[in-house]
């Protein structure tokens, strides 16, 4: 009986264990979780650390890490020494100027200005100054006593302000030279200073180009109202837009020469090549008698390097067509259209106005005054 008590216990015991033998089972893990939570811990801890190990191990190498920064230096400064006028090629020039159409003749020497003369300010690129030469170059040629007449071709009407005019108070323009055929005399207008006349535009001038195109020789237009003036003045000066469409065709079309400023910089120099095209394209099929008389370098800074590689690869191709005077970079010259004057007026002792002087008897070499 005894036996069987116990058996019955046992069994008891063993039917009420089973609850509890989850918790024997759950302490079986508890206490295999000892060895687990270890490599449970461990992964995670372990890819921890692993990376510092790696950052560690290379750290230990400090001669390593160090180059590796320098090359992403050298790889930022890199563009900085493409740049010019630091080039890969120390011998290679700023911008390959030799495939750049020459004028005719660049080595020869200029001939003497021939009065009564037709000029054209032109280049593509806009800033480079051609509404400043043009404005400051006509005063300065007005003050040795040669009669002259700015012809502003650019919508801007800047060469008109910048010589006193106000736009909206003007009866004529020289939009309607182009599009109605009025007489150039009956549109010019008087400056304060002696000898120097301005044919002004207006806003009307923007939609010339598209007005242009349906008309019967629409590149002589400028050219047949030139020609009733021409004996009137010395010299004409045409301001062209910085485009290379209608108006500045007529421009090119009217004038017997083309001075071309070019600002000292690397991205003036990239629209030369297309205007020079443009002037062999004129020269073979409207005027061939047209030809680049100068080139005018301009906004020049004597503080950068670039600068002056410009001026030397410009006189380098071009040789006596670049015209010795060389125009700086002036607050005044900035300054004096705002006030409606040419630089010689407004400061008459500045550095730009002894560089238009000087540029002016370059530009009149060998020119015999005809009027006063």
């Amino acid at each position: 009986m005894k036996k069987r008590g116990r058996g019955l216990i046992k069994r008891r015991a063993g039917e009420e264990q089973p609850e509890p033998a989850p918790p024997v089972a759950a302490s079986e893990p508890a206490g295999v979780p000892e060895p687990t939570p270890e490599p449970v811990a461990p992964p995670t801890a372990e890819p921890e650390p692993a990376p510092p190990a790696a950052n560690l191990a290379p750290p230990g190498l400090d001669a390593e890490p160090e180059p590796e920064p320098e090359p992403d230096d050298d790889e930022e400064e890199t563009p900085l020494d493409v740049q010019p006028p630091k080039r890969p090629d120390p011998e290679g020039p700023v911008l390959e100027i030799s495939k750049l159409p020459p004028p005719a003749s660049p080595d020869d020497v200029v001939e003497p200005l021939e009065l009564p003369r037709v000029i054209a300010i032109a280049n593509q690129k806009g800033g480079v100054g051609k509404t400043t030469t043009t404005v400051n170059l006509g005063a300065a040629l007005a003050e040795m006593g040669f009669r002259v007449l700015v012809i502003d071709l650019d919508p801007q009407g800047n060469a008109s302000t910048g010589l006193g005019l106000t736009p909206r108070e003007l009866e004529g323009s020289i939009y309607d030279v182009l599009i109605s055929e009025t007489p150039l005399d009956d549109i010019v207008e008087p400056t304060s200073l002696k000898n120097l006349f301005v044919a002004p535009a207006t806003i009307e001038l923007a939609g010339a180009d598209i007005e242009l195109v349906s008309v019967m020789s629409r590149e002589h237009r400028l050219r047949k109202a030139v020609e009733a003036v021409r004996d009137t003045y010395d010299i004409i000066l045409i301001d062209c837009p910085p485009s290379l469409g209608l108006l500045t065709l007529n421009g090119l079309t009217a004038a017997d020469d083309v001075i071309v400023p070019i600002q000292c910089e690397y991205y003036a120099l990239e629209g030369l090549g297309q205007l020079l095209h443009n002037v062999s394209l004129v020269r073979a099929n409207l005027n061939p008698d047209l030809d680049v008389r100068g080139i005018v370098l301009t906004m020049y800074d004597a503080r950068t390097t670039l600068a002056g590689a410009v001026v030397d690869e410009v006189r380098t191709h071009f040789g006596a067509r670049v015209y010795k005077t060389v125009v700086p970079r002036t607050v005044r010259l900035s300054e004096a259209p705002s006030f409606g004057q040419p630089i010689i007026t407004f400061d008459s002792t500045s550095k730009g106005a002894r560089a238009y002087r000087d540029l002016a008897k370059e530009v009149s070499h060998g020119a015999t005054r005809r009027s006063g």
